[in-house]
């Protein structure tokens, strides 16, 4: 089982848009799918140095977000070294808290070609750059647990983030081999066409996020949904679970849950499962 991190970018261009990308056909974990930037976590992503490279929130308060007893803010930072990686679009900030500028994302280029070839660690661009990242910029908005037989198995949070002005998203063409950027619906009417194939949360994600008009309706939901002590509010979906969202309105006895259709037959109900851990 590997720790892993998504990001779902939102912007408001044609209403609340996201980025999805197309994942190679010859990848091992869903070839050919539909999916937002993300990956599996880098043993650097929880070196101590990224400790002076984070703000926005204590270690302790983002492990209590989570229900981890530690290592929680490994999971903000090897989200946002995938959307650079993968996405060249940089979930960062300077040191004075102003967010990366299009031109500095673009100038920082060859340091998104040294991480994909693992030549460089994320500690080590943003010690460089002399760049930080803050916790509140990336919001927790799901958590999925790979079952027992696929190739690889992944322990994943999903994040939503507001995409920076000006940064050209563009896929790695590595592991990436086409971007676009679409409202929730186009994406799922997409999918119910054939056009493009969408895994269970990816297609989860787009279903929750579709009753937005917005991408700061969108955050902030979002960002409402933690309880009084501390913990993300998480609304059982289906396979999944993600954050309770305004609407969410029914209870059951397990806890909060939310009435949505039947999912399309060619959604891929196997590949993820709900991970019993977050309540």
């Amino acid at each position: 089982m590997r720790d892993a991190a998504t990001v779902v970018l939102v912007r408001d261009r044609a209403g609340l848009e996201v980025l999805v990308m197309r994942r190679n056909p010859d990848a091992v974990f869903g070839p050919g799918a539909t999916v937002f930037p993300g990956g599996a976590l880098d043993p650097g992503d929880d070196a101590p140095s990224l400790a002076t490279r984070t703000v926005g929130g204590a270690a302790d308060a983002a492990d209590r977000l989570l229900g981890t007893s530690s290592g929680a803010t490994a999971r903000w930072h090897a989200a946002a070294r995938e959307c650079f990686e993968e996405a060249g679009v940089l979930l960062a900030r300077t040191r004075a808290g102003a967010p990366v500028s299009g031109s500095d994302a673009t100038r920082l280029s060859p340091w998104r070609i040294a991480l994909h070839r693992h030549e460089a660690t994320w500690a080590e661009m943003l010690e460089a750059e002399d760049l930080v990242v803050d916790l509140r910029d990336l919001h927790v908005f799901a958590h999925w647990l790979t079952p027992v037989g696929p190739p690889r198995r992944y322990d994943t949070w999903f994040f939503v983030a507001a995409a920076p002005h000006e940064h050209d998203a563009v896929h790695d063409d590595i592991e990436l081999v086409s971007s676009t950027w679409l409202t929730p619906r186009e994406a799922l009417e997409r999918h119910e066409r054939g056009e493009i194939d969408l895994i269970f949360p990816t297609w989860r994600t787009l279903l929750a996020l579709d009753r937005f008009p917005s991408a700061a309706a969108a955050l902030a939901a979002v960002q409402s949904a933690r309880g009084a002590d501390g913990r993300v509010r998480v609304v059982a979906e289906g396979s999944g679970e993600r954050v309770l969202l305004p609407g969410d309105d029914t209870r059951d006895a397990r806890g909060w849950t939310v009435p949505l259709p039947d999912p399309d037959r060619r959604v891929d109900r196997a590949l993820f499962t709900r991970h019993e851990g977050v309540a």
